[in-house]
């Protein structure tokens, strides 16, 4: 069985090893504390770059923590079922609920799923390819990128002698395409894990499902129906866990389902408790409000001709793509197969748009890197060995591998913080957490970290783009949202706040904020009970029960 055989592994862990764990342990610790932290005065210090989709995540954990939510719903799109994988997050929020620290629920979590998929990867190159060297590489190449942004960086701060000081202090991302209109994307570098903090550990169930997998091919007889069963209830509970890692899996399933018939019986039942337990959860979620063609090719791709197409994977791939086929080539039959569910997520992600924002597919790839960079360091052992030319060539190799995930990890070393006032120190959100239903729902005065949504409260409608990316109707929410602040007609703000379950109204000066509608502030005043105002921002609180008979 598969963790008699992780016992069987370490038992042959050698020092060199525990101490190559305890740097790759070290080095999460610091990407996840780095960007999120809270201060000695209580407050959150959330790092520049993680700001923007923190503002959907802290909503999410405090949900559970501070405020009731369930049936399960988006907390920055009240109302319907969720449609976002909130496992993860749950679990931080129960963690805070009794007790801990929200930064070190949220780290700790991360930090374990981050060292665990850098442990896999390494397991992956130690076991399928017998080798520490392509393991330790195949982290190394997954933790700095391959890509040719580095040409970009380059292009800013030409080579000199104040080069080495030029990458230490750098402050930017070499290259975040589509955003900056540059080739490269911006999904390659380490900031998407300190951002999406439940996606490492989501990969790693990949790849430890894969390792799995493998494993079994060659030990078909310790494939047990117990076995069976347990992995496929795994499978089963990850739509809410990460969905589109879950679709990979079952991707991934099908691939070995072909590829081992030794295993094939073990191998439908796996799917069928899968999909037994996953489509209820499909089914909770719903159906996405945004439809989008499934067959678009082309993902972020500017230019569609296949010279673009070719140049655009070039860039954003590196000489890893030249040097994977190499790999391939020296590897066995046996290691060969192991290639194939990396190959079609990348034919998949290339072909397929699954949701509003195509950018999600980056998923796709992400995990394909991770697959192809275990036959780019088997080249790179294979280039090593052949005497001392080669070991020189297997270094200078390494370069132009790794170089834009080491100029691409100073921007998030020299990021700096935004505190965000917390309970209790927030007068405004320990108003609502001490004065108001943890099951409560707030018409949000701004999208972003709203003080309702620090305190655990649902509110009608976040920043657009989290829902919309979920698959939600932001467009008539945001049509609601509007007619609600502008209106003059008591009847019918009443009407639809009822309608639309809302608790209490929030009011504050929205004159500065261009992405949020200007609010009727008198029309308030004058129609609806005021249960708090905060005599700082003039912030107020407004009770639709009692304004609303």
């Amino acid at each position: 069985m598969v963790m008699r055989g992780m016992k069987d592994l370490s038992k042959k862990i050698n020092f060199w090893e525990i101490f190559f764990f305890a740097i790759l342990f070290i080095f999460s610790s610091f990407l996840m504390w780095k960007t999120f932290r809270v201060n000695s005065s209580g407050n959150m210090q959330v790092a520049t770059r993680v700001w923007s989709d923190f503002a959907a995540t802290i909503p999410l954990i405090r949900s559970f923590s501070y405020g009731s939510n369930f049936p399960i719903q988006y907390p920055i799109f009240a109302g319907p079922p969720i449609r976002y994988h909130f496992v993860f997050f749950a679990v931080v929020g129960f963690l805070e609920k009794i007790g801990l620290r929200i930064d070190w629920a949220l780290n700790g979590l991360s930090v374990l799923g981050f060292f665990l998929l850098c442990f896999v990867i390494y397991l992956v190159g130690k076991t399928v390819f017998k080798s520490r060297s392509v393991g330790i590489l195949s982290v190394i190449l997954f933790l700095f990128n391959g890509s040719f942004g580095f040409l970009e960086f380059f292009k800013r701060h030409p080579l000199s002698l104040n080069t080495f000081t030029d990458i230490i202090k750098n402050t930017e991302f070499s290259s975040f395409g589509p955003y900056d209109g540059k080739i490269v994307s911006a999904f390659w570098s380490l900031n998407i894990f300190t951002n999406q903090r439940h996606l490492s550990l989501a990969y790693a169930s990949f790849i430890f499902l894969v390792l799995s997998i493998f494993y079994f091919s060659k030990h078909p007889k310790k494939f047990t129906w117990t076995l069976s069963l347990l992995l496929g209830i795994f499978l089963g509970l990850f739509p809410f866990i990460h969905l589109a890692v879950f679709a990979m899996m079952g991707i991934a399933i099908f691939t070995f389902f072909i590829l081992y018939p030794k295993i094939r019986v073990k191998l439908i039942v796996l799917g069928l408790i899968a999909i037994t337990l996953a489509v209820p959860q499909y089914f909770y979620m719903g159906k996405s409000a945004n439809q989008t063609e499934l067959f678009n090719p082309g993902y972020l791709i500017g230019n569609k001709t296949p010279f673009g197409i070719l140049t655009y994977w070039i860039m954003n791939l590196g000489i890893g793509l030249l040097l994977a086929p190499v790999g391939f080539i020296f590897a066995k039959r046996s290691q060969r197969k192991v290639f194939l569910p990396f190959l079609i997520l990348f034919l998949v992600g290339n072909l397929f748009r699954f949701s509003a924002e195509v950018a999600a597919n980056h998923k796709f790839f992400n995990l394909f890197v991770i697959g192809m960079n275990f036959y780019v360091a088997l080249t790179l052992v294979k280039i090593w060995r052949v005497k001392i030319f080669g070991k020189i060539a297997a270094i200078l190799l390494l370069i132009p591998l790794t170089l834009t995930g080491i100029i691409d990890f100073f921007p998030i070393v020299n990021d700096r913080h935004i505190e965000l006032l917390d309970y209790p120190n927030d007068p405004k959100v320990s108003f609502i957490v001490e004065n108001t239903d943890p099951d409560s729902t707030f018409l949000n005065s701004q999208f972003l970290y709203h003080p309702a949504s620090v305190a655990g409260r649902k509110i009608f409608m976040g920043w657009p783009y989290f829902p919309w990316s979920a698959g939600y109707d932001t467009h008539e929410r945001g049509q609601k949202l509007d007619a609600l602040y502008s209106s003059n007609n008591k009847v019918f703000v009443c009407n639809l706040l009822l309608q639309s379950n809302i608790d209490y109204v929030t009011v504050q000066d929205t004159s500065n904020d261009r992405d949020f509608p200007d609010i009727n502030i008198d029309f308030f005043e004058q129609n609806f009970r005021l249960i708090y105002k905060d005599s700082e921002s003039e912030f107020r609180i407004f009770d639709v029960s009692s304004s609303c008979r």
